[in-house]
């Protein structure tokens, strides 16, 4: 019977949400939440162990919770090793992809994980190991385990996986040559290729190149002195009713607020509706995110010219690309017409 080794999360594992996410790296010998639904799909195989730890943990201190999680896994005898799925969680997906990295490397065996489209850590991880394409939510945990097992049995029984269109896992950037008798030529199909895009038919290239949204550097401004500022952030900062109704996840608004009579934001006037992280700082200290306070005193000692005024908020938890991209090109017509030089964007 072959062994696996599957690592969730504080939340997944039942110890609690965001308040236990400095959760430290633990070992169970029982398996937890998903490991029940990942075990019950294997075939040849189970799941011996389960390993746990909070995403806030691992994200402030990736080498030594990596090296926790790693030196937990010696002496074990594992033939594969799982991590989530993550779905759109961008610090379990961070966490998941950064450790089946390290196993992969240490240990030398097969890595498998699950992200949605939207979940930073597939472009991080995706040319290092499998990660196939899941659901934004825990909604989808069973279909997205099935798949995570379907590969698992295949690869424990020694068969290769197909390619990323078929079995549903993010491009590697690693082409394999593949000889069918009955495919064309490639003379044949190239020349059809043409032909139909040059007469405005469709046509699937055997080539995908990918489309990378990279924007230049802006310039260095060089006399920050005689700059206007504008504060902007995904931090879920809003004045204390959360007029714009902006949503704690997933945000599709944005507001923008006048500070230009306050000197700093103070608590019970300002908070956070972010859902993704603790919120007592942010609340208590709501500078901590939009630090209107410093800024002020750099406008008071001639640092900057002026501050702008407004400042401007929405989430980044969870917000699609499409979201971001569309509310980051409608506050960027504002900050233009308030005449900003530069903006400090902060998040959590």
């Amino acid at each position: 019977m072959k062994k696996i080794v599957h690592y969730i999360n504080q939340f997944f594992a039942g110890v609690g949400g965001e308040e236990q996410a400095d959760y430290k790296p633990e070992l169970h010998t029982e398996i937890l939440g998903p490991s029940l639904a990942l075990n019950k799909a294997l075939e040849d195989a189970e799941v011996t162990h389960t390993l746990v730890c909070g995403d806030g943990y691992f994200g402030s201190n990736e080498e030594a919770a990596t090296q926790e999680l790693l030196g937990m896994l010696e002496g074990l005898e594992f033939d594969l090793f799982v991590a989530g799925p993550t779905f759109r969680a961008g610090r379990y997906g961070f966490a998941a992809g950064s450790i089946c990295k390290s196993v992969k490397e240490k240990f030398g065996v097969p890595v498998l994980t699950s992200m949605n489209d939207e979940n930073p850590g597939v472009n991080m991880y995706k040319k290092d190991m499998y990660i196939f394409k899941g659901g934004k939510s825990a909604t989808k945990m069973r279909s997205d385990i099935k798949v995570i097992a379907s590969a698992a049995n295949k690869i424990l029984k020694g068969e290769k996986l197909g390619s990323a269109e078929s079995e549903n896992f993010y491009p590697r950037g690693i082409r394999l040559q593949v000889i069918d008798k009955n495919m064309k030529p490639a003379s044949t199909r190239v020349v059809e290729m043409l032909l139909k895009k040059l007469s405005g038919k469709e046509f699937e290239t055997e080539l995908p190149i990918p489309k990378n949204d990279r924007v230049d550097i802006a310039p260095a401004i060089k006399d920050l002195s005689k700059a206007k500022i504008a504060l902007v952030t995904t931090g879920g900062i809003v004045p204390i009713d959360n007029p714009d109704k902006i949503q704690s996840a997933s945000a599709t608004r944005w507001g923008m607020y006048d500070i230009s009579s306050n000197d700093d934001l103070l608590e019970g006037i300002y908070k956070t509706i972010h859902a993704g992280f603790d919120p007592y700082g942010a609340d208590t200290d709501p500078d901590r995110i939009v630090p209107l306070d410093v800024l002020r005193a750099y406008e008071k000692e001639g640092k900057i010219d002026s501050i702008d005024s407004h400042f401007y908020s929405t989430v980044g938890t969870g917000t699609t690309e499409g979201e971001a991209y569309r509310m980051g090109s409608e506050i960027a017509v504002v900050l233009k017409d308030h005449n900003v030089d530069a903006v400090i964007l902060t998040s959590t």
